[in-house]
């Protein structure tokens, strides 16, 4: 039987991103014995990926290379997919011992690569990138639109939520207003996420504040203003599902974007310090949010003080209910 290894390490948003390029490496070795290796964090999201196999490893300390490795050593791999493309997952590639290795970059330890890493009419975005990349394979490309598939348990426990907090046949909008602690940056201002909330609310549309640990302060106040606090209340797949009852969706550019992304509804995000193209959630290219100044993107994660976060702070809350209007996700 055949062995397949993909690689794909992290971040969230590149996961998620990256999920039906998986899917359709497995779909395309229905007679192989396929792994995925990833971060201890992520591999939830794979539980109900058919025919693939999980092994995590931490991504930080000296486990995060050595143990792998050893691991990919012992396991006689044929074919690997390194969809990360860093320096620790380029070693683990040229140390599988497989003799098909596909990944982004030219040379080695790749035997097959797409041409200028798969950049092709300027488009950089990791989606496209990684379907030359399946190409290269003689793989067909994929759709765009992550795979994530909650349980049926996650799904109950969704729906009590809901039904606990009277929102079943409510319209509901989902707005991640906050960041990791890293990007405060990519952060909208605060009272504007407030000012949103109460037209939407006027509107009859339900607000409601989603995000992890990081976002629990923020959330708080917020909510304490309108809407209600879903702060660290589910899980990844479980906020997917949630998000398949919202109407629509409100995010900063961060890993909940990607992820509510997944659920096929509208989702308008904001940009500033980063670049969109790069950035943006699957499907949702048409739906990103800037207010262009020379500053932007810069990558920064705080913002100088002589900028005075124009990119975002600029961004006022009526171009985006323009934009909901526009679009008839009001009234």
């Amino acid at each position: 039987m055949q062995r397949v290894l993909i690689i794909k390490l992290g971040a969230l948003g590149d996961i998620v991103i990256a999920t039906p390029h998986i899917k359709q490496i497995v779909r395309s070795y229905p007679e192989a014995e396929i792994w995925l290796l990833t971060a201890p964090e992520f591999a939830s999201l794979f539980k109900e990926h058919p025919n693939l196999g999980v092994k995590p490893f931490p991504r930080k300390g000296l486990q995060s290379l050595f143990a792998p490795l050893q691991w990919i050593r012992s396991q006689s791999f044929e074919v690997v997919f390194d969809l990360q493309g860093s320096d620790r997952s380029k070693m683990m590639t040229a140390l599988s011992g497989a003799t098909q290795r596909y990944g982004l970059g030219p040379g080695f330890p790749y035997t097959h690569c797409p041409l200028n890493k798969g950049i092709v009419n300027g488009e950089v975005h990791s989606f496209s990138r990684l379907n030359k990349l399946l190409e290269t394979a003689g793989l067909a490309p994929v759709q765009a639109g992550a795979y994530l598939e909650a349980s049926d348990e996650q799904c109950r426990k969704v729906r009590d939520w809901l039904g606990k907090k009277d929102l079943l046949r409510k319209d509901i909008v989902l707005i991640h207003a906050g960041s990791s602690a890293r990007w405060e940056s990519k952060r909208w201002v605060t009272a504007h996420f407030v000012t949103l909330a109460t037209v939407l609310e006027q509107q009859g549309i339900t607000v409601v504040w989603v995000g992890g640990e990081e976002d629990v302060q923020l959330n708080r106040i917020l909510s304490q203003t309108i809407g209600i606090d879903a702060s660290e209340a589910f899980s990844l797949l479980e906020l997917a599902e949630l998000a398949r009852h919202a109407r629509f969706a409100v995010t900063t550019d961060s890993a909940p974007m990607h992820v509510i992304a997944a659920a096929d509804i509208p989702v308008y995000a904001l940009f500033g310090p980063t670049d969109w193209r790069r950035s943006h959630a699957l499907g949702q290219k048409q739906r990103v949010l800037t207010h262009p100044v020379a500053c932007s993107p810069c990558y920064l994660p705080e913002c100088p003080p002589q900028n005075a976060h124009r990119c975002l702070v600029q961004l006022q809350p009526g171009e985006v209910l323009a934009r909901l209007q526009e679009d008839g996700m009001l009234g």
